[in-house]
This record gives C-alpha cells, sequence and structure tokens, in this order.
C-alpha cells in the first residue's frame, strides 16, 4: 500500500486523495465554465490549461501547509486554519495565471468564478474529511517490532488516533521483554522478519524497544525491508509524524542529537526576525485603539498599574520582563509565593476574565516582540521559579529554551489549559515539536489557528 520514488515514500490512500483533489478542481472548473458559459464563445484549451495550473498549484500549496500529512492529532480549528490559509494563497496565484494566459473579458470572469468555487469546494471537503471517522478505503498494514509497553503504547494510540492503520502483529525482540500485548498477536520469532513483512503484506514497521542493551535489533533485516518500499519508524518519529509531538514516554537523548530537525541557522533566524517585525508593528497599529480602551477599562475598575511585568526565562535561559494588560488584583501575590493561574482564580478582576477569554492582555507583549526579547510564535515563556522546577521533574525541559519565547505557540493551540507539572509535561511535547520542526509555515499555521482559537471562544481561562 506505499509507493516510493526519487527516494521517497507514498501511501496509497495519499496518492488517492491527491489524485481526488487533481480531478476535483480540473473538473469542476471545466464543467461550470462549459454550463455558465454555453452561449459565450469558449476556447476549449484555454479552460483547460487554467483548470490544470490551478489544480497544480493548489495540490503544491495544500502539500506545503501539510494537508496530505498523517498527523491525526490535529484539531478542527488548524484544519480549518490550514484551509484558510491555503485560500489566501490560492487567491493571488489564480490572479496571476489569469494576467498570464490570453482570455476575453466574459471569458475571464467565468473562469474567476470557476477557480473560486472549486478551491473552496475542495479545501471544505478537504477539511471535513480530515475528521471524518468512516472507514478508510485504503487500510495501512502495520507491524510492530517489540511485545513490551512502549509496543502496548503504540497500538493504543494508533486505535485511538489512526482510523486508517491496522497492526497485523508484533514481532519480538532479541532482548527480553515482560510482555504487555495480546499473546494472540505475538509472531513467532523463528520466522526471519523479511519473511514476516512479505507475508503478512506489512507496509510499516514501527520499532518499539524500551531498553536495547539486552541484545541488537536485526539491523540487516530492517534495512531489507526498508529497501523493499517498507517504512521503518523508531517511536519517536512514529508519534511525532501521528501525533504532531514529540511524545516524553518513548524520548531518547540519541535522538534528539541524531535525528533531524531542530535547525536554527542564519536564514532561518534572519526570516523569523522579519517577519516578527512586519506582523508586530502592523498589529499595534490594528489593535491600538483596542489596547487604549483596556487600558481604560482597568483603571476604572482596579486602578492603576495598567500593565504587568514579571521576570520570565527566554532563548537560552536568559532572564527578561513581560508585559501584559494586569487581569489580576494588585495583591494577587501578597504572600510572595509564586503560584500558577487556575482556571476560574478568584484573583482575576472582572475586567480581567474578559480580557484573558480574548488574550486581550497579550497584546501589550508585542513590544517584546520589537525589542528582540520574544518572537510572535514560539514556546509561552515561563517563571524562573517554575522553570528550575520543572527542568528537574520533566526530562529535556530545557530544549524549548533553545528558541525565542513566543506571544503564542503551538502547545497553545492544541493543548488549551494548564496549571500543574503533568500539564506542563503535556504542553512540552508540543514544544519540542516546534523547536525541532519550525518554519515561516508553521508559524503562519499557528497564528491563523490562534485567531480560530481566540474567536471560537477557547482562549486562556
Amino acid at each position: 500500500m506505499i509507493s516510493s520514488a526519487m527516494g521517497h515514500t507514498f501511501r496509497t490512500d495519499t496518492l488517492l486523495q491527491v489524485a481526488f483533489d487533481f480531478g476535483f478542481v480540473f473538473v469542476g472548473v471545466v464543467i461550470a465554465v462549459m454550463w455558465v458559459g454555453s452561449d459565450l464563445p469558449i476556447n476549449p484549451v484555454l479552460v483547460a490549461t487554467y483548470a490544470a495550473i490551478l489544480s497544480l498549484t493548489m495540490l503544491a500549496i495544500n502539500a506545503w501547509l501539510g494537508f496530505y500529512q498523517r498527523i491525526h492529532d490535529r484539531t478542527i480549528e488548524d484544519s480549518r486554519a490550514r484551509a484558510v490559509l491555503s485560500l489566501h494563497l490560492s487567491i493571488p496565484v489564480a490572479y496571476v495565471i489569469f494576467l498570464i494566459l490570453p482570455s476575453v473579458e466574459g471569458n475571464r470572469t467565468l473562469l474567476e468564478l470557476s477557480g473560486m468555487a472549486a478551491l473552496f469546494g475542495i479545501l471544505s471537503y478537504r477539511v471535513m474529511a480530515a475528521h471524518r471517522r468512516a472507514r478508510a478505503l485504503v487500510t495501512l498494514r502495520l507491524l510492530i517490532f517489540g511485545v513490551g509497553k512502549e509496543a502496548a503504547a503504540v497500538a493504543t494510540s494508533l486505535s485511538k488516533e489512526d482510523q486508517t492503520a491496522r497492526v497485523v502483529g508484533f514481532y519480538p525482540g532479541p532482548a527480553s521483554e515482560e510482555r504487555a500485548v495480546p499473546e494472540h498477536m505475538v509472531i513467532s520469532g523463528e520466522k526471519s522478519l523479511v519473511d514476516v513483512v512479505d507475508e503478512l503484506k506489512v507496509d510499516e514497521i514501527v520499532v518499539a524497544i524500551g531498553e536495547r542493551r539486552g541484545g541488537r535489533l536485526p539491523l540487516r533485516e530492517l534495512l531489507d525491508c526498508r529497501l523493499s518500499g517498507v517504512l521503518v519508524l523508531d517511536m519517536s518519529s512514529h508519534f511525532e509524524r501521528m501525533l504532531g509531538q514529540i511524545r516524553l514516554d518513548a524520548l531518547r537523548a540519541g535522538w534528539l542529537i541524531f535525528g533531524g530537525g531542530f535547525r536554527q541557522g542564519r536564514a532561518r533566524t534572519a526570516v523569523k526576525r522579519v517577519f516578527d517585525l512586519v506582523a508586530a508593528s502592523l498589529l499595534l497599529v490594528l489593535f491600538s485603539p483596542l489596547m487604549l480602551l483596556t487600558a481604560v477599562l482597568i483603571v476604572l475598575e482596579d486602578g492603576f498599574p495598567i500593565f504587568y511585568r514579571q521576570e520570565r526565562v527566554g532563548l537560552n535561559g536568559r532572564l527578561f520582563n513581560v508585559i501584559k494588560f494586569r487581569s489580576m488584583r494588585k495583591d494577587a501575590e501578597k504572600d510572595g509565593l509564586p503560584r500558577w493561574a487556575t482556571k476560574n482564580d478568584d484573583r482575576v478582576t472582572r475586567v480581567g476574565k474578559g480580557i484573558r477569554k480574548l488574550r486581550i492582555d497579550e497584546l501589550p507583549q508585542l513590544f517584546s516582540v520589537l525589542s528582540g526579547a520574544m518572537s510572535l510564535v514560539g514556546p509561552r515563556p515561563e517563571r524562573a521559579y517554575f522553570v528550575d522546577r520543572l527542568t528537574k521533574e520533566i526530562p529535556f525541559y530545557a530544549v524549548r529554551h533553545s528558541v525565542k519565547p513566543g506571544v503564542t505557540g503551538w502547545a497553545q493551540v492544541r493543548y488549551q489549559y494548564g496549571a500543574s507539572v503533568e500539564d506542563a509535561a503535556q504542553k512540552l511535547q508540543y514544544d519540542l515539536y516546534y523547536v525541532k520542526n519550525h518554519t515561516l509555515l508553521l508559524d503562519l499555521v499557528i497564528l491563523f489557528e490562534t485567531v480560530g482559537v481566540v474567536a471560537g471562544g477557547k482562549g486562556a481561562q
């Protein structure tokens, strides 16, 4: 069920999705133009050329935005944000095509309307298809290498998150493991791994072994499987691709060191800085009336000060002062002990409840973005008191400080609220994914999704 080409591996159902999307837009444009413009002088070659170029452009944008990736923990808001962003990117491209292709005014209008209708239709369908629970037409046959608790965790996550995957068995590893998987699904180790893969028509192997010191992996057999077109993943890569997070219970230091991602090059840093400066300036101009109104309401309810300054941990562990609109009473921490904000916190003022719900209290942080202490998108900055505690209790917590903290972030749009060590650990899994994979594209998706989260009333509590 997996095809390989030019060094890349594609699932058959992904290829079917791509073919369907291309056909939907292409046929949609042709039918609309031929039907609506039946009385006009239509150039069939021109219509077909336009439809093909628009379809290919839409496929490229959708692929760039990750619509064909296997991330099954994606929220509906995330998918909608990507669809809106895809539409915004497709419209200028479609307009350029109109200018390049020779066409009379009547044909151009028809092409514009039919093209926009086709794009809107396929994006709406793609969002719906990403979240439906109907039985998949194409099933991924997956073999788990291992029989311990790690293998059981992979199987459990697949049953909950991926309706297109079917675990066909568990292949025992070379080390002695305490079995935690159904005995009837354990495959005899007397058979070679290559023979088992061929016999069960396996598409993907997930290596799910906790301790590897008790014996070596059958690297030659795994390589033979990979060369035959079967995708071989370790647990960390599997959860990263499927859930858009890096699971702490599957994470090894070696994977962080030798794996891909974690690119902090000069070009990426420069692009991110320019984007932050331009976007933060525009947002400050746009929201300046709202910020002025918020300041007045805070003073009327609870007097001065308007802003709340607090020391936070930033890039590479450096301390800086974060600035927010004050949403709590002046004596919120009169005992001097730092405390996490909790849901329905009685220290929050009436105005504070409103601005926290809509995240208006975060807007002054745009000045920190301009100064360079923060970025628009990144892990949320935490207080030094909590960072010291979390670094001791949660492995790899300090990795999140390798990028600038952000006004919003991947963890904020995927895991809405947190006020404990356990919540911090959950959010760290998304922060690690962002640190490893952050790009301008991902930043744009997070910003679009942040708007959807706030507009949907799922803002901070």
